[in-house]
Order: C-alpha cells, then sequence, then structure tokens
C-alpha cells in the first residue's frame, strides 16, 4: 500500500491527482494539503510513502518545503513551470509532471515509484510479491500486470511486446521507456531488441537463453550484462 498525500492550493489539482490514484490498487490518501506549512504539520507525526508536490505556493515554496523535510519520502513534482525541472531532480524527485499531465503520463511517474520501491527493498530474484506491478496502456485500456508473470519484453517497431507466462500484450512504448519504469534488479537487457525477467532464465547456451520455449538472441554489444548476471 502507498501511502500519499497532495500538497497543492489549488483544489482542481487534488481533485485530479485522487481521481487518477483512484483508478489505481494499492493507493491511500491520507490527507490533501493546501500548502506546505500544513503538510510539515502533518509530517512531523506521520509518515508517508509518496507526495504528490506543487512548487509556487503561499508562505512556503515547494523545494524550500523539500529542503526542510529530514526524512525525505519519494517526491513527484506537479506544476505549470517547466524552467525549475532541473532543481528538481537535483533535490532526487522521483518525476517532475507538467500540468496538465494525462493519466497516461501520470502512471509512468506511479510506476517510476514502484521501480525504486523494488530496488531499496533487496528482495531476492525468488521472492518477487504481488504487491510488484505496473500497469500497460494496450488496446485502449491500461492493464495490471505482476512482475513476477514477466518472462521477456520484445522490441517491434514503434512498438513492445511483453510476453508473459501465460499471455503477450502489445503495447505503443519503446522498450527504453519500458526498461525505465521497471526494476533494474529484475531484468536485463541482453538485445537492443530484448529484455529478460532474470528470475525466469532457464539457461543460457552460446549466444541465446532460454525462457521456457523461447530462445532469445544475446546482442554482441550485451554480452557484458549476461556475462556478470552469469556471476551472481
Amino acid at each position: 500500500m502507498t501511502r500519499y498525500i497532495i500538497v497543492d492550493d489549488e483544489h482542481i489539482a487534488h481533485d485530479i491527482i485522487k481521481g487518477y490514484c483512484d483508478l489505481l490498487p494499492n493507493m491511500k490518501l491520507l490527507k490533501h494539503c493546501y500548502d506546505a506549512i500544513e503538510a510539515l504539520d502533518f509530517l512531523r507525526i506521520n509518515s508517508v510513502d509518496l507526495i504528490f508536490l506543487d512548487l509556487n505556493m503561499p508562505k512556503l515554496r515547494g523545494f524550500d518545503f523539500l529542503r526542510a523535510l529530514q526524512n525525505r519520502p519519494q517526491v513527484i513534482i506537479t506544476t505549470a513551470y517547466k524552467e525549475h525541472a532541473l532543481e528538481g531532480f537535483e533535490l532526487d524527485v522521483i518525476d517532475y509532471l507538467l500540468k496538465p499531465f494525462s493519466f497516461e503520463r501520470f502512471l509512468r511517474a506511479i510506476n517510476k515509484t514502484t521501480k525504486l520501491q523494488s530496488n531499496s527493498r533487496l528482495i531476492e530474484l525468488s521472492t518477487i510479491t504481488e504487491e510488484q506491478h505496473i500497469f500497460l496502456y494496450s488496446d485502449k485500456k491500461h492493464v495490471q500486470v505482476k512482475l513476477k508473470d514477466i518472462l521477456f519484453i520484445e522490441a517491434a517497431g514503434n512498438y513492445c511486446k511483453v510476453v508473459l507466462d501465460e499471455d503477450k500484450i502489445l503495447i505503443r512504448e519503446k522498450i527504453s521507456n519500458i526498461l525505465e519504469t521497471i526494476p533494474s534488479d529484475r531484468f536485463i537487457q541482453v538485445h537492443k531488441s530484448y529484455a529478460v525477467a532474470k528470475a525466469n532464465i532457464k539457461a543460457v547456451e552460446g549466444n541465446r537463453i532460454l525462457i521456457k520455449d523461447y530462445q532469445i538472441p544475446i546482442g554482441k554489444h550485451y554480452k557484458g550484462n549476461v556475462v556478470e548476471f552469469l556471476k551472481l
């Protein structure tokens, strides 16, 4: 469960973010904060996993608010001003969403938080939990996919094919974008067109990887990735 607060002085921004979060599982709103001072008071006695933060607010600017936090949770900036993006990433924010942002763009930000949470927990490869998932947009709908069910990802022109244990999903997305949203300790790119789930590798044989009945080629520029994996 991801516990979050919204820090924004605009009521419509609260409605949009909460509306998006309500479409997702495991998202729990703890408080609406309409300025940074209110958020600081709440965080003194409460802990959260994620903050949706506007920048231009009365009393205290968003970045000044971040600097005042001692134990900073994950933060997604939501603002109409793109010129502050560099400063945001220097403060290690998860993502920087420019208003108005679509649900698809919002999902990419949420998927990044899932990736970082997974990496920080250092879970063993064999113990991927039910809560670890991402959302993929395919055939005009958002499909929730458990990470443990993904066998490999294959680039196909302007699309990618996500091959699951018992299904396949075609999405219009670059493989590099998908790799940004999934845990790097769970997946390994072995070819310019392929990334595979480490936990589902059955064998490495010559210049190919065997996963169930599939044979995945190993590109010459990616052999180093495979060699490092084999040292584990």
